[in-house]
């Protein structure tokens, strides 16, 4: 596969909305007609168990939906971190959750984004979107898209059951990509 093939993981505890990120980045793969793969993976409880989700996008065809040595990583908890922070391809951009995280990563031959996104949704009345929070400043970081397309591809996935949190995911996204470090 191709540099420019993106190879992501995301992770975290069930319940927190992995399954709905790698969802919302196969979609927004396949409004941009490149090859995609979306595999999920959850413990055996969905609640509060382990949850995974692999993604790919690729302008190439996709071989294996199995994303062992990803090239971007999203980590919602601490043993996510612990168990795929090792695995990262070299080069690659890990993004993790810092409100719920207490360490640092330990590679320094990958890009690392600590983002307070439990915290940052929460200050705005959307504790349940720090999935969404992290997507945004994924989005940002890795240039797959820009912030009007991101919106699109959001009002595209969110069913029609849900549409009253559309807003909020919008505004999730934005919170994200508009999120700077404070140095």
């Amino acid at each position: 596969m191709s540099a420019e093939t993106k190879r992501i993981l995301l992770a975290g505890f069930g319940g927190q909305g992995i399954l709905f990120a790698g969802k919302f980045l196969a979609s927004l793969g396949l409004s941009q007609e490149r090859e995609v793969s979306w595999l999920p993976s959850y413990g055996p409880e969905m609640r509060g168990g382990t949850a995974n989700c692999s993604v790919i996008i690729s302008r190439e065809r996709i071989g294996s939906p199995i994303v062992s040595a990803p090239n971007i990583l999203v980590c919602m908890n601490g043993p996510s971190l612990e168990k795929f922070e090792p695995a990262m391809e070299g080069g690659g951009v890990l993004f993790y959750d810092s409100s719920l995280i207490n360490r640092q990563a330990v590679r320094d031959d990958i890009s690392v984004f600590g983002i307070p996104a439990t915290q940052m949704a929460t200050d705005h009345q959307m504790a349940a979107l720090a999935n969404v929070v992290l997507l945004g400043k994924l989005l940002r970081e890795t240039g797959l898209c820009d912030e009007g397309t991101a919106g699109q591809v959001m009002q595209d996935i969110v069913p029609g059951r849900k549409q009253d949190l559309l807003e909020a995911n919008i505004r999730a996204l934005a919170l994200g990509f508009r999120y700077e470090a404070a140095v």
